[in-house]
């Protein structure tokens, strides 16, 4: 299961970006239109509210066969038996997380450095995500990545590679030198009228 996982299309959810429609929809809609992964990011909110939301978003994406990763919570991605869990740089140890999910589900790691996604690699990731690529309103404290960078990066450790922070149907074109695995995107699908006509624009772009 998680060497087939498809990182292409990566969306990572955020409900404040959403303009005429709810979570569920909105993750339903950029599947239909090509995500092929979702993270379920949620900062603000208690958890019981993250549980019964990250329950609902699990039936969605179980139906389309679509892995879902919860954002920092273990716990949350346990209780609902999420793929995985994406982690930060200031959260739990990737090695004490992995010992705690187990080795079947996916684990991916915020980094911005090659030092922090070959540390990342050693512990037990599956796949990191490396930004932020351009600036971006969701991450006030992403550290910049030049597309050099992103490269390096991607040259030097064996996992999949994700670009985040800012990519749009516009700019994602210049990240295809890097050779990388995928993007993530949040506010070039979410913060659009249409989310399925969004996300369908940017696998035209991709190509």
């Amino acid at each position: 299961m998680k060497n087939k996982i498809n990182y292409s299309l990566y969306l990572v959810t955020d409900r404040e970006m959403l303009l005429d429609t709810d979570i569920y929809t909105a993750v339903e809609d950029s599947i239909k239109g090509g995500a092929t992964l979702v993270q379920l990011r949620e900062k603000d909110i208690g958890t019981l509210e993250f549980y019964n939301v990250a329950s609902r978003i699990k039936i969605i994406t179980d139906k389309h066969n679509v892995p879902l990763i919860i954002n920092d919570r273990i716990d949350i991605a346990l209780a609902v038996d999420a793929a995985g869990v994406h982690l930060g740089q200031s959260d739990m140890p990737a090695s004490v997380a992995r010992s705690i999910i187990g080795n079947n589900k996916i684990m991916g790691i915020s980094t911005s450095t090659l030092e922090q996604a070959q540390e990342a690699e050693r512990q037990g990731a599956d796949y990191v995500g490396v930004g932020a690529m351009f600036p971006t309103t969701t991450k006030d404290d992403a550290s910049a990545v030049s597309v050099h960078n992103l490269k390096e990066i991607k040259d030097n450790i064996t996992i999949p590679v994700v670009a985040i922070g800012g990519i749009t149907q516009k700019n994602v074109n210049l990240l295809k030198i890097a050779n990388i695995d995928g993007v993530a995107v949040i506010s070039d699908i979410l913060a659009k009228k249409c989310v399925k006509e969004a996300t369908e624009k940017l696998v035209v772009a991709m190509k």
